[in-house]
């Protein structure tokens, strides 16, 4: 038995991503290629939900990578590898962000699950599960591709994110990290819910045909189901707030993209299925214009 093996059986050992836990709930944000907006998806679900009052941590499970703290604006004292290597415990290394959102920097000085000793997986496992006192959802940011260390992050919960485009290069990626989920024999069929988030669309057309396709193959490939999430539209304002490393829901929070981030998270916290309908004419038009000036 492998480490990553022996951190997914510890992991159900602790339950605690159990969907009938009573703690919080675990979302997992992934993508099949890196550039499609996984990291800011993460970072304005958090936003929303905290705006509907929940408490919400960010496990930031990207390693080596800070998309999270530079979107915060934010710079950790501590990450995961002083929890891992330096005694620290898990509520020593949440950093905080705006709207109280709490956040776990992946840092750079851990390599992969798989270079971790058995009880260095144990104390790993059991401070996630301290989170569950902690916070209404703790939403994964996972890094990009099928390696066993995304895999077995993305295994670990029954809720997950798949961030996609319209493009094919990423319907593709998508499907192929898709088609490895459901090959590993840790893969429940009936106990994980995958969503799909269609980003960067200019309808709701263009994302349920993005949505559509991935279905398709999945059903008929793997047998399986997927459900349609959301989408994010171009959107000037989330193009301006990239670029100034803020979270559009708290620089533009009446733009259409912070409008789309506003309904998934009511859509999360309500369990309804309520899609954005995108504001035309002449106010969206100069809305739009001032955006490009600024």
């Amino acid at each position: 038995m492998d480490q990553a093996e022996q951190l997914r059986n510890v992991i159900k050992e602790k339950t605690i991503y159990n969907s009938s836990n009573t703690g919080a709930r675990l979302i997992t944000v992934t993508s099949g290629k890196g550039g499609v907006g996984k990291s800011n998806i993460s970072v304005n679900l958090a936003v929303q939900l905290s705006k509907l009052g929940k408490k919400v941590i960010i496990f930031d499970a990207d390693f080596g990578l800070a998309n999270i703290e530079v979107m915060f604006g934010a710079i950790p004292q501590y990450n995961l590898s002083d929890l891992i290597y330096h005694g620290k415990n898990i509520k020593e290394i949440i950093t905080p962000g705006p709207l109280d959102i709490g956040f776990i920097s992946g840092g750079s000085g851990i390599l992969g699950l798989n270079n971790l000793k058995r009880d260095q997986i144990l104390y790993l496992a059991q401070s996630i599960n301290e989170l569950n006192e902690l916070a209404d959802y703790i939403i994964i940011d996972t890094g990009v591709g099928i390696s066993d260390q995304v895999l077995e992050f993305i295994l670990s919960s029954p809720e997950i994110i798949l961030v996609t485009t319209p493009d094919p290069t990423s319907l593709t990626d998508s499907y192929s990290l898709l088609k490895a989920l459901y090959n590993h024999p840790a893969f429940l069929s009936n106990g994980t819910v995958i969503n799909v988030i269609a980003n960067r669309v200019i309808s709701y057309d263009d994302a349920k045909i993005a949505y559509d396709k991935l279905n398709s193959c999945v059903g008929q490939f793997l047998h399986g189901e997927l459900k349609y999430f959301g989408m994010i539209p171009n959107d000037v304002a989330l193009e301006k707030a990239v670029r100034q490393q803020k979270p559009v829901s708290l620089s533009e929070p009446y733009s259409n993209s912070a409008k789309a981030f506003e309904i998934m998270a009511y859509n999360l916290v309500n369990g309804t299925n309520n899609q954005l309908q995108i504001r035309r004419g002449i106010t969206h038009l100069f809305a739009n214009l001032l955006n490009k000036l600024g």
